[in-house]
């Protein structure tokens, strides 16, 4: 019974292996040399402040504690950032599969784009884990580089919605003059045809991300189309008005937009 049981457990096992052949578990290969879950921010664990993060306890909060950027590089550029992204993701799928489709082409799907279909890894991993200020300066000329790779989740899920006929959108807060370099990132990382690219405007100056994206996706439902599903990595992508039948919201603890 034991042998049996060994047996099955080794073809699991290169079943799983051979499934996640050339599969890249990496987004960018750096690791920081520490940063375990018990690291402490005034007697609470970084997990603990992460967890009230992602589940939008935690608000308006401008950097991540300085005590707690080697634990955010560590999930970050770790296992554990992928392995949530691909919870999130495989839901995703598994919801746009059970869909009944009215097949006229008007269902669409929004993604964000910076941490939902682009990762900006490579970015923090120069210049730190969100303990600075937000820099526009150095991340803009970052952006105009072209080179952030996809998030593989993601990129998964957009292959899988253009399979079921659904049209993607992205919506993201990057500025109109990016249009150019954004159509050419998405592009070199595997996002090769959608329907719509709405980047933010000048009329949106000071206006909230939820008060933008939730206007955009007014116009988006105004045009005709169904929102079935919404994807992002900020609460702001997926609070507001419009934003779909149901939502889904990626990790993030790099940075908070409201």
């Amino acid at each position: 019974m034991e042998k049996r049981r060994m047996g099955a457990l080794l073809i699991f096992l290169a079943t799983v292996q051979g499934s996640l052949a050339g599969i890249p578990h990496e987004i960018h290969p750096l690791r920081p040399r520490s940063g375990s879950a018990g690291e402490l921010l005034r007697g609470v664990s970084c997990l603990s402040w992460r967890l009230g993060v992602e589940t939008n306890n935690i608000k308006s909060w401008s950097t991540v504690p300085r005590e707690c950027e080697g634990y955010v590089g560590h999930y970050m550029l770790g296992h554990q950032y992928r392995e949530d992204s691909e919870v999130v993701a495989r839901e995703a799928v598994l919801y746009a599969t059970s869909l009944k489709l009215a097949g006229d082409g008007k269902d669409v799907w929004v993604l964000d784009i910076d941490e939902t279909s682009l990762s900006n890894l490579p970015y923090y991993a120069k210049h730190g884990f969100g303990v600075e200020p937000y820099n526009s300066t150095q991340f803009d000329e970052w952006v105009m580089t072209g080179e952030a790779p996809a998030l593989p989740e993601t990129l998964k899920l957009y292959r899988e919605l253009l399979k079921l006929g659904i049209k993607p959108i992205f919506l993201t807060g990057r500025s109109e003059d990016q249009r150019k370099i954004t159509t050419t990132n998405l592009r070199n990382a595997g996002y090769h045809k959608w329907e719509m690219l709405i980047l933010k405007g000048s009329t949106y100056s000071g206006k909230t991300a939820v008060a933008y994206k939730s206007n955009e996706r007014r116009k988006v439902e105004e045009s005709g189309y169904r929102i079935v599903g919404n994807i992002g990595d900020q609460w702001s992508d997926v609070l507001g008005t419009h934003f779909g039948n149901r939502t889904f919201k990626l990790p993030d603890p790099l940075y908070y937009i409201s």
